[in-house]
């Protein structure tokens, strides 16, 4: 599973991101998105644009499919469950935000171990930071969006402070080519 948080200035990154994947890409993809918590419809269908994969916020036990990617819905913290689904929750925000990053992150990290990808990307706060590293602890994947390519630094920094070894610090279009060498793992 490869999950991504992204919040301020990171919309344009993951249109590239998303638009890169082929409709057969076979790992699922998951969004955590800092979004406006009251426009509940258009994100999913403006991605959809340009996107090749199927988009679609998930339900409360959705089981997680390949070939999908998946938006945290607004205002409400996406989980990962041990039994591959999705458990939605409207508990207090985490750094300021709902859907929080580093929830979303966590708990993809314990499900999938050795299996998950955290991707942080540009944004204004540290969510995303305390999800990383727990994503490393449980022996996953890292990577973070060079700071110098990021419209807004604060989370790709604080990522990789927090995390003291991040796994790969890329530039965007670095992040695409990454995503097809996990096929040949």
């Amino acid at each position: 599973m490869i999950i991504i948080g992204g919040s301020a200035g990171s919309f344009q990154v993951i249109t590239k991101l998303i638009s890169g994947l082929p409709k057969d890409y076979p790992i699922p993809v998951v969004l955590a998105l800092h979004r406006l918590k009251h426009v509940r419809h258009g994100f999913v269908e403006t991605l959809s644009f340009k996107s090749n994969m199927p988009i679609v916020e998930p339900f409360d036990k959705d089981k997680i499919k390949s070939g999908y990617i998946y938006l945290a819905p607004a205002n409400y913290h996406l989980y990962i469950e041990l039994t591959g689904t999705f458990a939605l929750s409207t508990e207090q925000s985490v750094n300021h935000s709902r859907p929080s990053i580093d929830l979303t992150f966590m708990t993809g990290g314990y499900a999938y171990k050795n299996k998950c990808v955290g991707v942080v990307l540009s944004g204004a706060n540290k969510d995303g930071a305390s999800g990383l590293k727990k994503i490393k602890d449980y022996g996953g994947i890292t990577v973070v969006q060079n700071p110098s390519d990021a419209q807004m630094p604060t989370m790709p920094v604080a990522a990789i402070d927090k995390t003291k070894n991040v796994d790969y610090v890329l530039k965007s279009d670095e992040i695409i080519k990454f995503f097809y060498l996990l096929l040949q793992k």
